[in-house]
């Protein structure tokens, strides 16, 4: 039975039996819901998921965080080194966004590049993390990704691992960015004219 709501601005989407199963056996096995939480490579998108990370932690889960490999540094550049020392529990893994590296690391990537990138490219680098936290003592339990990493759920579907997705705007703009397909079949959008 799966589960679909909003509320401050979490979207869930979740198998919740498979969760609560999941949850059941390590309680039986005296280990922890383990979380990957993954943000998507844009401004304004990983101190919500960071936030929501603490959450899950503080209610028990252990954490690893996900970033690509340029926003981790960029990151630690300017939150500075002692940021890791802030959530000392955290585990923080990086996987590569599929792009060259910038001329310049302070600037911005672009961020429809990025997001087709992570789209085209991020699936392989994810299933390999994933093969690689599975096999330790605390296996994934759950993957919470950003809205807009929608390559997540193909990567952890093969796994039967239980995803869920952070919308880190507003309510309003996750509904028009739900409409918008419909506004442009009955032809509203784009705008025509002046």
């Amino acid at each position: 039975m799966g589960a679909f709501f909003i509320r401050s601005q979490l979207l869930v989407d979740v198998d919740v039996d498979l969760l609560r199963e999941r949850e059941m056996g390590s309680i039986h096995d005296e280990k922890k819901p383990h979380a990957l939480c993954m943000p998507s490579p844009a401004q304004g998108h990983i101190n919500p998921m960071l936030k929501l990370a603490k959450i899950l932690h503080s209610k028990g889960f252990l954490i690893t965080f996900l970033n690509t490999e340029f926003n981790h540094q960029r990151l630690l550049r300017t939150q500075g080194s002692d940021f890791l020392y802030s959530v000392p529990s955290f585990r923080f893994e990086t996987i590569p966004d599929g792009l060259p590296p910038p001329e310049n690391s302070n600037a911005s990537q672009d961020t429809a590049s990025i997001l087709k990138s992570m789209q085209q490219t991020g699936t392989g680098p994810l299933q390999s993390l994933l093969a690689k936290l599975n096999a330790s003592n605390s296996p994934v339990t759950c993957l919470v990704a950003d809205f807009l990493m929608g390559f997540t759920l193909t990567a952890t579907e093969e796994l039967g691992i239980p995803r869920i997705l952070l919308w880190t705007s507003g309510a309003g703009s996750l509904i028009c960015y739900d409409q918008y397909p419909n506004l442009i079949q009955k032809g509203l959008m784009p705008l025509k004219g002046e």
